[in-house]
């Protein structure tokens, strides 16, 4: 397993698993290959918020969903969480605002559909 150079936002993890038609095709050749994408610890912590509410349907545990892929997650650690404070209020989602700090400490690339990222100093795909 190589190491990540691509972060996966909480909404192309789960287009993903959906083969969901607006996962763009770029996202889907990054993905199909199958290296060098991880997804992060907050997007376990959105689902299961999102599942607990409500608001989510998706079947399965998701760590053992990403583990039998041989996906790593990526943990939070204390220079993610203390990035956030350095970054620019442009979006008020705290999942992103940390999705953002995470691949900007970890030099990643993020995969995400969400508009508001592009205002951030982070590469996109």
């Amino acid at each position: 397993m190589s190491d990540p150079k691509f972060l996966l936002d909480t909404h192309v993890f789960l287009w993903a698993l959906r083969d969901d038609e607006r996962l763009s095709p770029e996202h889907r050749m990054i993905i199909a290959r199958g290296e060098g994408i991880a997804i992060s610890a907050v997007s376990i912590w959105e689902i299961a918020i999102k599942r607990s509410s409500g608001k989510l349907r998706v079947d399965g545990d998701m760590v053992q969903v990403l583990n039998e892929r041989g996906t790593p997650i990526l943990s939070i650690n204390e220079h993610h969480a203390s990035r956030v404070e350095h970054l620019a209020d442009h979006h008020r989602d705290p999942f992103d605002r940390l999705l953002i700090a995470q691949a900007q400490v970890e030099n990643l690339v993020i995969l995400t559909a969400d508009p508001m990222f592009a205002r951030y100093d982070v590469a996109l795909a």
